[in-house]
């Protein structure tokens, strides 16, 4: 009865030494590198099958500028990538060959820049690749797509009704001489300086006040049957406002839409600007319009606390101060580190002015804000704050000259065209912001694991 005990023991100590015998029979050279025939680092296999060192496969592309296999002369689609398998096994496997050659490796400045060069080549290739779009869309990557498809074809519909009937934005009294304003469009001139506006709507119409008669009112007049606005601020603000459209001859612009009708080509500019660089966009604005835009913009995010009171936003800002140096501070502070919430807190007081939009331009602010902490992250992590400077300069560089371009074809691009870039930029780039964000998570959540 004892025997099959004794079988079994006898089987098992025949496993153990053929395992043990095994064991010599792997060598490092089944391991080696094709390019440097030394033991495989961080091996990285191409699509045609044959795998090298990470860094000799750096060298080689910083040498020869090919995405192709340094063997058979493949080409490899998309970004090489670490064999985590393979390379698990070899270091396992030899644990002390493997700490010698990155010990080596760590010495060598030119290895360590080529792969650094390598590996940025890689980041800038990530969006480009041919399998992104479909690991996109088994991660829901697609679902984004299928929506911005979606709004496009709608966005496209409506500019081109938009574009045909060109109705709007002549109707517009920013367009229209106030000699020629009727007695209703004085009204809702009147009822666009604030809520309180309305209290006299029904007096301005009962007198029938078109844009010659109001031309004539003086502040007495205002005071006096049968206007009697015996508010002393009501009325300053309609006297105010009423001298701005003596000045110019039509409305001034008091919301998005006016001032892009007003002014085409600069909120075209100013939307792309503060989106991709708001830095350089807020300064254009303190160096070229610093009187009409730059002051209601620091008012607006900056209040002075006697100035937070219950006036609606446009009222507020037909009379504006040179800001406080403790404006300047707040603002300084904000531009310089969160320069995206500065549009947010802009958008933030206009939602009773543009309900939808400024949700939007809020919701854009925030996911940029995020992914500009994502990048300044990736510089941070890749020990490249030194490359700062350089990067700033560039992309100073880069705004500049696509700013001088627009600025040069301007008269040649199409009405149809530049509202189709408003629009976009407008109501689309967040959902693009959005999947941006969550590509960044997943890629940070890769390389934490």
């Amino acid at each position: 009865m004892e025997e099959p005990q004794k079988n079994d023991a006898t089987t098992v100590g025949l496993e153990d030494d053929s395992l043990k015998s095994m064991g010599p029979q792997i060598s490092v050279s089944e391991f080696s590198c094709h390019c440097c025939y030394d033991i495989l680092v961080n091996p990285t296999t191409l699509n045609c099958g044959h795998s090298f060192c990470r860094h000799c496969l750096a060298l080689w592309w910083v040498s020869s500028k090919k995405t192709e296999c340094p063997e058979c002369r493949e080409k490899w689609e998309g970004f090489p990538k670490v064999n985590i398998l393979l390379r698990d096994a070899i270091e396992k496997l030899f644990p002390d060959a493997i700490r010698m050659r990155f010990e080596d490796i760590r010495q060598n400045n030119d290895i360590v820049q080529s792969l650094a060069a390598f590996q940025k080549y890689g980041n800038d290739q990530i969006p480009l690749t041919p399998n992104t779009g479909r690991v996109n869309q088994q991660r829901g990557g697609g679902f984004f797509s299928g929506v911005l498809t979606a709004l496009t074809g709608v966005a496209v519909v409506l500019l081109v009704y938009h574009w045909s009937s060109r109705e709007s934005e002549h109707d517009l009294l920013v367009h229209k001489a106030v000699a020629k304003w009727t007695a209703e469009e004085v009204v809702l001139w009147l009822e666009q300086l604030g809520p309180w506006a309305s209290l006299y709507r029904d007096r301005f119409l009962s007198e029938r006040v078109n844009g010659r008669l109001l031309l004539t009112l003086t502040e007495e007049e205002f005071s006096r049957a049968p206007y009697t606005i015996e508010n002393s601020s009501h009325r300053r603000a309609i006297l105010m406002e009423l001298e701005r459209v003596k000045a110019l001859g039509v409305k001034p612009p008091q919301n998005l839409w006016e001032y892009k009708a007003v002014n085409p080509g600069r909120s075209l500019f100013l939307l792309y600007a503060l989106k991709s660089s708001p830095r350089l966009g807020l300064l254009y604005l303190y160096l070229f319009d610093y009187t009409d835009t730059f002051l209601p913009f620091i008012h607006t995010i900056c209040p002075l606390q006697e100035d937070s009171s219950g006036e609606d936003i446009v009222t507020k800002l037909l009379d504006l101060r040179e800001p406080t140096w403790k404006q300047w501070r707040e603002f300084l502070v904000k531009y310089s580190f969160l320069p995206y919430q500065l549009i947010a807190e802009f958008a933030w007081d206009w939602l009773e002015v543009h309900y939808w939009t400024s949700r939007f331009l809020i919701v854009n602010a925030m996911l940029l804000s995020v992914l500009e902490l994502f990048s300044f992250w990736r510089i941070w992590s890749r020990s490249e704050l030194k490359t700062l400077p350089q990067r700033m300069w560039s992309h100073f560089w880069k705004v500049s000259t696509q700013g001088l371009f627009v600025a040069m074809f301007w008269p040649l691009i199409p009405q149809f065209v530049c509202n189709c870039l408003f629009y976009w930029a407008l109501y689309f780039n967040p959902i693009i912001n959005i999947d941006l964000v969550v590509k960044e998570v997943r890629r940070l959540e890769t390389q934490v694991l």
